[in-house]
């Protein structure tokens, strides 16, 4: 178990963020580090995959994110330049003033909405987040608790309420349990999962309340070159707002009727040019500061796409799950435990709670009919299995999007301030609030 490649590269990747080495850096060691383990070959022999063939080829699994965050990274810059983001940033200071919990809460309140009523998922962040950042610094607003707000948003609605993207998730629960033998029905999978829900509640709860209650300061800094961050911003709504508010109406409504949100930044980014809202002599430099602020990010989610499919070459997880498999013994609570710790493990590695479940599935749906575990309690330990690590995984869309928005001023570091942050307060009240569900149930 010791040498197995998936838990060897996890906690070396873990070990080498968590020293702040660079984060692509740490992925790619990580990636090499569980090929030669498992004995993937580093140099090309007889036409077989390599370490590095595998990983350059799995990016492609990332590119339409990647795609996206820097098409909403420039979509973001556009909307700033107008003003029409620090208008909105000042009608919303003017609502909650110092009440920085209340904005908070609020804050969780807006990411849900993206998960389940807007399926938008992360693109709002970069447009809305960072021209908070200044009101922010006048709440001294701790910014980690900001990013637990917005993880918290990113990942409770879809465990939980069966609409948008938690119907999707609780479908692919249900098909993969139906796939090895299991029967539950899609619609009620959403009742099984409340009760590791409320265990996240309890976690932002205590980030907002407890670990983060106290003031941080932080510089009023520009969240883009081409802003000083001190020019006066106009108070009239001019066409140059019009055309912002139609570019990002249009974006989203594109992503929703089509479903691809690469095309839906890009028609907002064309509708934006349309309106004068980006001056055409300046859309280069607008692109540049879309590269600027998301380029790295989606970088990242390219990387660890690829880190992904050497993962899953290595045969790793398979073997790391049929020896926890073993070593359970008959116990209910025992095989729990392991089983959700295995899902913390593999999700860390892979980044993905949508992608973890048909890996962990195929081991776990024989192994609870085995010990006794009903459908409803097999559908929490997949389901949750699946979601722990999502939060805290240096390559999560559920970390890095927060980052996105709270690191535009450069003040924000992602393994520290978000990392950190969202593992401890969601991933341990997921293991013991699963824990008591799979019992329960």
């Amino acid at each position: 178990m010791l040498t197995n490649p998936v838990l060897v590269s996890v906690v070396l990747m873990s070990v080498l963020c968590l020293l702040k080495v660079n984060i692509l850096l740490a992925i790619i060691a990580s990636a090499l580090t569980a090929g030669l383990i498992s004995g993937i070959p580093l140099i090309a022999g007889d036409g077989g995959d390599t370490i590095m063939s595998l990983l350059i080829g799995g990016m492609g699994g990332q590119a339409e994110t990647a795609l996206s965050y820097v098409l909403l990274g420039a979509l973001a810059v556009g909307i700033h330049q107008t003003g029409l983001a620090t208008m909105l940033s000042r009608s919303i200071e003017k609502i909650f003033g110092k009440r920085a919990k209340v904005f908070l809460l609020v804050l969780a309140g807006i990411s849900c909405l993206s998960q389940n009523l807007i399926p938008i998922h992360i693109a709002f962040i970069p447009i809305l987040v960072p021209p908070l950042l200044t009101m922010m610094n006048d709440m001294k607003l701790d910014r980690r608790a900001a990013a637990c707000a917005l993880t918290f948003g990113l990942k409770a609605p879809y465990i939980a309420l069966p609409a948008g993207f938690g119907l999707i998730f609780q479908g692919i629960i249900a098909s993969n349990l139906e796939a090895n033998g299991m029967t539950i029905a899609a619609g009620s999978v959403w009742r099984y999962m409340t009760l590791p829900a409320l265990g996240m509640v309890l976690g932002l709860l205590t980030a907002i309340f407890v670990s983060y209650r106290k003031p941080r300061s932080y510089e009023n800094k520009a969240v883009s070159q081409s802003d000083s961050g001190e020019n006066a911003v106009s108070t009239a709504f001019t066409t140059r707002h019009l055309g912002a508010v139609l570019g990002a109406v249009s974006a989203f409504a594109v992503q929703l009727i089509v479903g691809s949100l690469p095309l839906g930044a890009f028609v907002g980014l064309v509708v934006m040019v349309l309106f004068g809202s980006i001056p055409f002599k300046e859309l280069d430099e607008t692109m540049n500061g879309g590269v600027r602020m998301m380029g790295f990010i989606a970088f990242v989610m390219l990387v660890a796409s690829g880190y992904a499919a050497v993962i899953r070459a290595t045969g790793g997880v398979e073997a790391i799950v049929n020896a926890s498999a073993n070593a359970v013994g008959g116990s209910k609570l025992i095989g729990a435990i392991v089983m959700l710790l295995l899902g913390l493990l593999i999700t860390m590695g892979i980044g993905t709670s949508f992608g973890t479940i048909p890996v962990v599935a195929t081991i776990y749906v024989p192994l609870c009919a085995t010990l006794g575990f009903s459908p409803a309690a097999t559908a929490v330990l997949v389901g949750v299995a699946g979601a722990l690590g999502d939060a805290g995984s240096p390559a999560s869309d559920s970390t890095l999007g927060p980052t996105s928005g709270l690191n535009a001023d450069g003040q924000h570091d992602h393994i520290w301030d978000t990392c950190v942050p969202t593992f401890l307060h969601y991933n341990i009240p997921l293991m013991i609030f699963g824990t008591i569900a799979a019992m329960i149930f």
